[in-house]
């Protein structure tokens, strides 16, 4: 089940995500310009919860930098792995964004970042072009942080980029900790994310073909 209510011009863009599966059950809050019950714009309420503590540590930090509020909790077969977990979470993420935005009038479209965590340095450039597509070096080294899989990482972005209908091109420049690498993507991402949906003001569809 989703349920969206996006407008041109940035105002009303919220949208709510039901994903059940039998691996998984995510329920997914968006609202991509941060309202909640009157909390002022730069103080969305942002709650989290997977069962992967790294992961919920991610997830707040895409929603934060990005300026979203965001309710998010996934119940997944975590006895198994935590694939179904992340991958789920990242289609129903992407669906909500996409119900959030609705035709897509009025806003930026492309967005880019570079954002550092001390040693290490991510690029994230974004098009909410309507053509879902993921690509990206994350150079990571480790198995798993936490008890996330370091694979799940860029599955994640995919998974995100095909719901939400958009191109993400994700690369870390150069790192060694796979904590800073993973989390300076994410920022990098919510910055792009930032960019790419802030409304113009108008309501043109940013395309010279005229629709997304």
């Amino acid at each position: 089940m989703a349920e969206g209510n996006g407008t041109s011009g940035g105002r009303g863009r919220t949208a709510r995500v039901s994903r059940e599966t039998a691996e998984t059950k995510v329920e997914v809050r968006l609202d991509l310009d941060g309202r909640d019950g009157g909390r002022p714009d730069d103080a969305p309420a942002i709650r989290v919860s997977t069962g992967i503590g790294f992961f919920d540590h991610m997830l707040h930090a895409l929603a934060f930098h990005a300026g979203w509020g965001l309710e998010l909790v996934c119940d997944g077969d975590l006895d198994v792995d935590d694939h179904h977990t992340v991958e789920d979470t990242g289609l129903a993420l992407g669906q909500a964004v996409a119900r959030a935005l609705g035709d897509r009038q009025g806003i930026t479209r492309f967005g880019h970042c570079y954002a550092p965590l001390d040693e290490a340095l991510a690029r994230a450039v974004a098009d909410v072009s309507g053509r879902p597509f993921f690509t990206g070096d994350l150079n990571l080294q480790r198995e798993r942080v936490g008890a996330l899989s370091c694979e799940m990482v860029p599955h994640f972005f995919h998974s995100f980029a095909q719901a939400a209908a958009l191109t993400l091109h994700v690369d870390v420049i150069r790192g060694t900790n796979d904590h800073h690498r993973i989390e300076a993507c994410f920022k990098a991402v919510a910055l792009a994310l930032r960019t790419a949906l802030a409304p113009t003001g108008g309501d043109r569809v940013p395309s010279t073909k005229g629709v997304l």
